[in-house]
């Protein structure tokens, strides 16, 4: 089974602060993993490594058969789907929701002077069909509810077919039915075989997605496993993700 992501000793230091320390990890292309943490644990961060938007301080990040560092992450960035709150900062208000879409073939955020085939168009328009969210092609993205913005914002992440789908907290600000129907297209992808790494708090929603589990507390791994393997460590998950998750968690592995 191929590796899409093989991190070794991997550290992020910024200003004299460590952001993430000695990482190693291997994704392969089969699995499902979800991050988890308290704030400021380092798990945008070692999303920000995992999606080629920023290079280790010490070791080496391997990712979809390359290093970082010995390859253009412009070529490389195409091919990691993307969602994040930072991401969705960035894309204009006044653009058209088909070509927030589109617009990721080139990894770009805003339609300049690209051209785009038709089988491009095409793609995008299929997307927003899936996601049930054609309706809204022609819309802003500004003029977009927190849940519809979402759902643009995965469009985009799948507009390449890539080879390795991140989702930093895709389930923050929705409602519970937007969460169901994003839990429900989530599953479907992982059904389908797409490589899958989230970040999120919603047990719910990572544990009906997901096969396995990371931890991060201050910048470093402190367990990693099985679903199963994690809720039975109450005391990694009460001392860093607090008690009402830990009963969420055991609620759903019941």
């Amino acid at each position: 089974m191929a590796a899409v992501v093989d991190l070794a000793g991997v550290s992020i230091v910024r200003n004299g602060s460590t952001l993430i320390s000695d990482i190693t990890w291997e994704v392969d292309e089969s699995d499902r993993w979800v991050v988890i943490g308290p704030n400021g644990a380092g798990k945008t961060t070692l999303l920000q490594v995992i999606s080629a938007q920023i290079h280790p301080s010490s070791g080496v990040a391997g990712l979809l058969g390359e290093v970082l560092g010995t390859v253009d992450v412009f070529d490389l960035r195409p091919r990691i789907g993307l969602t994040s709150a930072a991401l969705a900062e960035r894309i204009p208000r006044g653009e058209r929701v088909h070509d927030v879409v589109v617009s990721a073939s080139y990894a770009v955020l805003g339609r300049w002077r690209e051209q785009y085939d038709e089988l491009d168009h095409e793609r995008a328009d299929e997307l927003l069909a899936q996601l049930h969210i054609d309706r809204l092609a022609d819309r802003t993205f500004g003029t977009l509810s927190e849940g519809e913005r979402k759902r643009v914002q995965i469009a985009r992440a799948l507009m390449t077919d890539p080879e390795l789908l991140l989702l930093d907290e895709p389930a923050a600000g929705l409602d519970t039915r937007e969460s169901e129907e994003l839990g429900a297209r989530l599953r479907r992808l992982a059904d389908d075989g797409q490589a899958m790494l989230l970040v999120d708090h919603d047990m719910g929603l990572v544990l009906g997605t997901c096969d396995h589990i990371i931890v991060l507390d201050f910048g470093q791994v402190i367990a990693r496993g099985a679903p199963a393997d994690i809720r039975a460590d109450d005391g990694v998950i009460a001392a860093y993700l607090g008690d009402d998750v830990v009963a969420t968690t055991q609620e759903a592995g019941t």
